[in-house]
């Protein structure tokens, strides 16, 4: 199975609209700065990072999506299949296809793009693991044909291609038009993201400011002569009434005032702006407000609204992810000598959605009653 040589591009599959090199070659059809840098990969990370609404609606999307599950004709393959789901090994301490899906997922919402891999047995009874290649280990090429994509793995001397393709399963998120990369979900968002981060270092900076309170002590000497000693002996004795691990008072003599630095500015209102980058980075992730922990004002019907349109996304989601699985599960069961055909069946995404949609089913029949009781009393 993986000793046969890679197929060439049939000539009815030659995409006509590719524009060629320079001299005919076909080593490399789009340019290399049209796909994803690492620097990009690291700026969508760090995002992550500095933002937890990012990074907790990219992870309530990946949990959301739901688990699934092989449908056969053939009982003895769904039962392979069954024992593959839940037991095969992922990567180092992980177990389960779903486990591998997760991270699958959550590769590519945050950069667009997955790579991941499939690990025969040695005997070759089916599939023994699976491994998620890291992005920066990797390269993904378009040589020959832009309908057939090629991983190349990087080294030293530079990046050779995979021994076995039929392995390596290769995913992109909305794939942007003659390019080799696909659209990270968090495209977009650098620009808003920084503004939010602004806003909360100058609240950091502002409170450490004006939160740990300082003081100005003015010392005015009587009939204008300084004295040294005596500011001295008055600075002194304040910092011994202000230390942490006792309390004492300060009392002088003279005419000394004590004022607290920045008590008469007020901090700037920051709930305007803050309200406003997070309307465009929650719009852009494409989950309600509700399931971040916004406590925005949303009524009943709204928030039916917002789920439903969650729904979509996450099938969209399911939709780019169901090749990936059916790929997976047709490996091993061929290397397991079963070939019945089989489905992917996804779970329901809440119990909301089985009810409505039996309700849906209920009234659809009393409809359809209806309109036949009605035809027969016209017939007669």
């Amino acid at each position: 199975m993986f000793g046969r040589k890679k197929q060439g591009t049939r000539a009815g599959a030659v995409a006509q609209t590719v524009p060629r090199p320079l001299g005919g070659g076909l080593s490399s059809l789009f340019p290399r700065n049209e796909v994803m840098t690492r620097a990009e990969r690291e700026l969508y990370a760090s995002l992550r990072e500095s933002v937890p609404l990012i990074d907790a609606a990219i992870g309530k999307l990946v949990r959301l999506t739901g688990s699934f599950r092989i449908a056969s004709d053939s009982a003895e393959c769904e039962r392979t299949a069954a024992d593959f789901i839940r037991r095969v090994r992922v990567g180092g301490s992980g177990e389960g296809l779903q486990a591998f899906v997760y991270d699958y997922l959550d590769s590519l919402l945050t950069y667009g793009e997955a790579v991941g891999e499939m690990i025969p047995a040695y005997d070759g009874s089916g599939i023994a693991a699976l491994y998620h290649a890291r992005l920066d280990d990797v390269e993904i090429r378009a040589d020959g044909s832009p309908l057939d994509l090629t991983v190349f793995r990087r080294e030293a001397g530079g990046s050779v291609p995979v021994k076995y393709p039929q392995l390596v399963l290769v995913s992109l998120l909305r794939q942007k038009a003659g390019t080799v990369r696909g659209t990270s979900l968090l495209s977009g968002l650098p620009f808003v993201s920084a503004i939010w981060m602004r806003i909360f270092q100058s609240l950091k900076n502002n409170w450490e400011r004006a939160g740990d309170i300082r003081f100005a002590v003015t010392y005015k000497p009587e009939g204008g002569v300084f004295s040294e000693d005596n500011a001295k002996l008055i600075a002194d004795e304040w910092r011994k009434a202000m230390r942490s691990d006792s309390v004492c008072d300060f009392v002088s003599v003279g005419d000394v005032s004590v004022k607290v630095i920045g008590a008469e500015n007020q901090m700037p209102d920051c709930a305007v702006p803050l309200r406003a980058v997070l309307e465009q980075i929650v719009a852009k992730l494409g989950i309600p407000p509700f399931l971040l922990g916004l406590s925005w004002s949303s009524t009943e019907r709204m928030s039916e609204q917002q789920s439903d349109i969650l729904t979509s996304e996450l099938e969209y989601y399911r939709a780019a992810l169901e090749p990936v699985i059916y790929r997976i599960v047709r490996t091993h069961l061929l290397l397991s000598g079963c070939n019945a055909p089989f489905a992917v069946e996804w779970d329901d995404i809440n119990l909301q959605d089985a009810v409505e949609l039996s309700a849906a089913r209920l009234n659809n029949a009393q409809a359809y009653k209806l309109e036949r009781e009605t035809e027969a009393l016209y017939a007669e």
